[in-house]
């Protein structure tokens, strides 16, 4: 997503030593809400780890509950109305750096390896995941009264995956380097790429495309095709020979900092220029980080920063997207079909096509499940056909409850899946568990 803060100079140079004529600086505004965004998520998944569900179902409550839907966050009395903007969006974007260095994390939990040894279950996984959900949304909102073209739009949103919730979850439980974990980070992909064509192709043969028709896909393709093939070729020759050359440079934290760079230029480039999510760009520069020998550093380096601030703000800000109040009268029977289309159509697509390509029931099922989440990327597919004139605020509304429902359903749904499944990689414990164990 990008996001612009065209007065982010005043929030920055704004006096912070003491406050305004009319109350506090937008600079002393923010880290009162950095503050309390950060205490409500730690708590939340603290308990949540209590009672024996992911931190991460936590944070994401924690999110709903200073959500316009109850408390209203950027309504509290210490912040001026004129400064919301600001909060908003800055929160806005420390949120999409979690997101981008949360898929890093689990790119460098991945092997490659691996990966392309459950390739065949990545492929049909990712294509059934797209193919069910677009007729799943176009048979529940038809009867709504919504044309086909408008009806295959909302099955395009819910065709759309984020794993980034999923991967957290896995990462918990130790088991994303299982086979359903290696699995479910490459059918990600896969959907990913998929949903993309698909949206690019909609947008020009039928609503408010640019008119390039077959060319215009072409583009696409040929510019996603480009992008994987350069970040594949420079991370498997390139990055090991510079990460070693860095190394030896009398530059503080030489390898940490320069992860950092790569990471967020290759996220740009993945959205700028190859035409897919960042965040496929960072879990692309985490797993080809993790075939060399600066793994197992990148992973200490990086862990506290992340799930100390930037994992935490945006969990949370997926929850502060959500008014219940926008919904209602028929609206909420259509959301809550729009919900259940969005679970049971991932499941049944993501499953049957690891099904069909050996796995078991039971891993058949996790695989679904770990694709149930929509995140960010649903959203995005949403903003999109607003901004076309595709679809109205009542859809919007009822894909921001989608998220939320299958964001809130994953983690949960993952647990049961996994119960009793023995850890199989270090994982990444998130404090909360570290200190519920410690206290039992």
């Amino acid at each position: 997503m990008n996001l612009v803060i065209p007065s982010l100079g005043k929030l920055l140079y704004t006096p912070t030593a003491a406050a305004t004529s009319e109350g506090m600086s937008p600079v002393l505004q923010f880290l009162l809400v950095l503050a309390l965004v950060i205490f409500a998520a730690k708590a939340a998944g603290y308990l949540s780890a209590r009672l024996g569900q992911p931190a991460v179902l936590g944070e994401l409550l924690a999110g709903v509950v200073l959500g316009p839907s109850l408390i209203n966050l950027y309504n509290l009395g210490f912040i001026q109305p004129e400064n919301r903007p600001y909060l908003e969006n800055t929160l806005k974007i420390i949120a999409e750096l979690g997101v981008i260095f949360l898929m890093f994390m689990a790119g460098l939990e991945t092997n490659l390896s691996e990966m392309f040894k459950v390739g065949k279950v990545a492929v049909f996984s990712g294509v059934s995941g797209v193919i069910f959900p677009i007729a799943f949304g176009i048979l529940v909102a038809m009867p709504f009264g919504y044309t086909f073209e408008k009806s295959l739009f909302i099955g395009i949103i819910l065709a759309a995956t984020s794993v980034s919730i999923s991967a957290q979850t896995m990462l918990e439980l130790g088991v994303l380097r299982k086979r359903e974990g290696v699995a479910l980070l490459g059918a990600a992909v896969f959907d990913d790429v998929l949903v993309v064509l698909v949206l690019s192709f909609y947008l020009a043969m039928v609503g408010g495309g640019s008119g390039g028709g077959a060319l215009e896909i072409i583009v696409v393709i040929l510019k996603m095709a480009a992008f994987f093939l350069v970040t594949a070729l420079l991370g498997l020759k390139v990055l090991p020979w510079a990460l070693s050359r860095v190394k030896k440079l009398p530059i503080s934290e030489n390898i940490t900092a320069t992860m950092v760079v790569l990471v967020l230029l290759t996220a740009w480039a993945a959205e700028y220029l190859g035409g897919v999510a960042l965040i496929v760009g960072a879990f692309m520069v985490g797993a080809l980080a993790a075939r060399t020998r600066f793994r197992h550093e990148l992973e200490e380096k990086f862990r506290t920063i992340i799930y100390a601030l930037l994992v935490p703000v945006f969990f949370v800000s997926i929850g502060l997207l959500v008014n219940l109040g926008s919904i209602n009268g028929e609206a909420w029977f259509f959301a809550g079909l729009v919900c259940v289309a969005a679970i049971v159509s991932k499941i049944i697509g993501c499953g049957l096509g690891a099904r069909l390509t050996g796995f078991n029931n039971l891993s058949s099922l996790r695989l679904g499940v770990g694709m149930v989440s929509r995140g960010e990327v649903g959203l995005i597919v949403a903003s999109v056909g607003i901004s076309e004139g595709i679809l109205n605020q009542q859809v919007y509304a009822a894909t921001v409850l989608m998220v939320l429902v299958t964001t809130l359903f994953t983690p949960f749904a993952l647990k049961l899946a996994f119960r009793g499944e023995k850890r199989t990689d270090a994982g990444i414990k998130s404090a909360e568990q570290v200190e519920v164990s410690g206290a039992n």
